[in-house]
């Protein structure tokens, strides 16, 4: 339990810093922070995905809250309204946690009230309960509620108009709001003794990071109703959702979340609260996609990605042995091939993919020998080898995007204009990032792809597809060492394109390292381990960049121009943590030393579950200290990464340890 007192709550800049997240495994989610103040545009209990898991829609942003008392009326909220921040609710915070979801306490003259919000599983429906927990003069209390609606795609703001319809179908203790064309039906559902028709615009709420962010930060919201409870009576329940709820459930839905949420973390098999706080954070990302599943890449704004789909599988599905869950999303993958590519983006409007990464399909291959190797499930490999014998074949004749194999076994990406490795940001039509050519962590990743291809080829008694990928990998493993080692760095370079190498020192080349199957010498993985170490490892994760690089940048911050051109230019990424530890420990060997150090690298994230996303892991950070928190608070990647890392530290799981490839043993 993550839980904070009276000092943080009180504190409007560090309660309002940390936000809480609560998902719905379709998409849909709700999200605030400790103080109750919206700070982003994609804050609100209600955030729907009306085509699952996309076509996200800010519905309900928030609840106003008024206490009324023998004393007078005292308001719960908190807002910013340009320069003013009205009411102060968050005064009145003597506590949060999460238990397993937000549950703020409030306390006035000794009245303690406490609001607790979650989220049904499968379901766009948000459950907000109100209790009493401690009233010593049994004073007379009531509640007063008042929904406002944003009715909104969720990248967008709502501003005052009349085209809003803000009356309400009645029924029974349910109210129905049809807010716009296309937007879904809003129900309320309430064991409120009185409504009251409002029909109020509050107007000018001001969202602080959007403001950081260059993007439109103020909106106004419509308060249709006021529900007025007799908190004498018991809790006031008030249920959000797209479909009918019934009130009287509520006691069945808290029974069912716990019980849900109990089991994810008992599944981790142990009391260590680490592990258990990352199992949690993790579940989050998986989602359904048609009758399958698919992981979010990010909250509050990405949705499935291709690339960032096959990074975190391992860590989210396979590390956690939901081998059902990975094979799922393997296959969906499988059957969303072309010329030889994942998709990379899924649409929220649910449009066609796009095809335009290098890397996912390569990533494709390692999510699925690691799935192999956990579960036992061979038959799954040989199920998918002809979609994987034909994504090598793409890549040899060439596909989109320049991608092809030359002469010497190295693999081309790359035209002018498009980004294709994970280094993708992109202002105007300048690529800040371009990596044409041969980066050096594609062709780490073709090379294994390329060795997991020959073993299955063995496996599965292809002798001709075997010595084909032998003799691919073994001349990608010679020209690889030919080319790419920078002697006066002691490192490799991270772009090779026929002319002057790119000899930035970037993380790319911990991949050559950290995957199952390397072209790179044991002496030579222990120079690049050190220079990686020197000049990129942070408390947070790899710099994209060496802060003695001309480029470096050591804050992410401005409008989308100005924090794109730095998204990968110093910009500490805390999902290459795992492969750095990964690499650690294959450079130094598994010891009591080595477990300790990598351990002490992982710690500081245990801390980071307490300060930005709670629970959860941030997908980048300032490159210098104190190394702020930025981007999306919760990041896929960032947690399977470091999950699967804890969890081979800790010996949780079994380490997974490649046999020599033959290409290196030749040479």
């Amino acid at each position: 339990m993550i839980s904070f007192e009276r000092e943080i709550c009180t504190d409007l800049t560090a309660a309002s810093s940390r936000e809480w997240l609560e998902t719905n495994g379709i998409g849909g989610f709700a999200s605030s922070t400790v103080s109750g103040m919206n700070t982003r545009r994609y804050h609100g209990l209600l955030v729907a995905a009306t085509k699952p898991p996309v076509g996200r829609m800010v519905l309900v942003s928030k609840l106003e809250e008024t206490l009324v008392i023998e004393s007078g009326r005292i308001d719960l909220s908190t807002n910013r309204y340009g320069d003013v921040v009205h009411p102060t609710g968050y005064s009145y915070l003597v506590g949060f946690r999460l238990d397993p979801w937000p549950v703020y306490t409030f306390e006035i003259d000794g009245v303690r009230l406490e609001k607790a919000v979650f989220m049904l599983h499968e379901s766009n429906t948000t459950v907000v309960t109100y209790s009493v927990v401690a009233n010593p003069a049994n004073r007379p209390l009531r509640l007063e509620v008042r929904p406002l609606i944003a009715a909104r795609d969720y990248h967008s703001t709502t501003h005052e108009n009349g085209a809003i319809r803000g009356e309400a179908e009645v029924q029974d203790r349910r109210l129905i709001f049809h807010p716009y064309e296309g937007v879904p039906p809003i129900h309320v559902s309430h064991n409120a003794d009185l409504v009251q028709e409002q029909g109020h615009w509050y107007r000018n709420f001001t969202y602080s990071i959007e403001q950081e962010r260059g993007l439109d930060s103020k909106e106004d919201l419509f308060n249709p109703v006021m529900l007025e409870f007799d908190l004498g009576r018991g809790s006031a329940n008030v249920v959000l959702s797209t479909e009918p709820k019934d009130v009287d459930a509520v006691p069945e839905f808290v029974a069912f979340e716990k019980a849900r949420r109990a089991a994810i973390v008992g599944s981790s098999g142990t009391a260590d609260e680490y592990t258990r706080y990352l199992y949690a954070a993790a579940d989050q990302f998986v989602v359904r996609r048609g009758s399958g599943h698919t992981i979010i890449a990010g909250y509050p704004w990405f949705t499935d990605w291709g690339r960032d789909t096959m990074v975190a599988l391992p860590g989210l599905a396979i590390s956690t042995r939901r081998f059902d869950v990975a094979r799922g999303i393997l296959k969906t993958f499988a059957s969303n091939v072309s010329e030889g590519m994942l998709p990379n983006l899924f649409h929220d409007d649910g449009t066609t993919a796009e095809y335009n990464t290098v890397d996912a399909a390569l990533w494709f291959f390692e999510s699925i020998r690691t799935y192999v190797d956990a579960s036992g499930d061979v038959e799954f490999a040989r199920e998918l080898f002809p979609v994987l014998s034909d994504i090598i074949e793409w890549h040899i004749r060439g596909t989109r995007y320049g991608i092809r194999v030359l002469d010497d076994g190295l693999l081309h990406a790359g035209v002018p204009g498009v980004q294709l490795t994970w280094m993708d940001a992109k202002v105007g039509d300048k690529v800040i990032t371009p990596r044409s050519g041969k980066p050096v962590e594609i062709q780490a990743l073709w090379y294994n792809a390329l060795r997991i291809m020959s073993d299955f080829a063995e496996r599965f008694e292809k002798s001709a597809l075997r010595r084909k990928y032998d003799d691919i990998s073994a001349r990608l493993h010679f020209s690889f060492n030919r080319l790419f080692w920078n002697a006066e760095l002691g490192c490799l370079y991270d772009v090779v394109n026929g002319g002057r190498p790119d000899a930035s020192i970037r993380p790319n080349q911990i991949f050559a390292i950290s995957l199952p199957h390397t072209m790179v010498s044991s002496t030579r993985a222990k120079a690049i381990l050190e220079v990686v170490e020197r000049e990129l490892l942070t408390p947070l994760g790899l710099r994209s960049l060496s802060p003695r690089d001309p480029a470096f940048s050591a804050k992410y911050h401005g409008g989308p121009g100005e924090r794109d051109s730095v998204y990968h230019q110093g910009t500490v990424w805390p999902w290459l943590l795992g492969p750095f530890v990964q690499a650690y420990l294959r450079v130094h060997g598994r010891t009591a030393a080595t477990v300790a150090l990598c351990s002490e690298m992982l710690a500081p994230m245990q801390e980071h579950l307490r300060e930005a996303g709670l629970g959860q892991i941030s997908e980048i950070a300032d490159a210098t200290a104190p190394y702020f928190a930025k981007g999306c608070f919760a990041q896929a990647w960032s947690v399977a990464e470091i999950l699967r890392a804890h969890l081979e530290v800790s010996k949780a799981i079994p380490r997974q340890t490649a046999r020599p490839a033959r290409a290196a043993r030749a040479r």
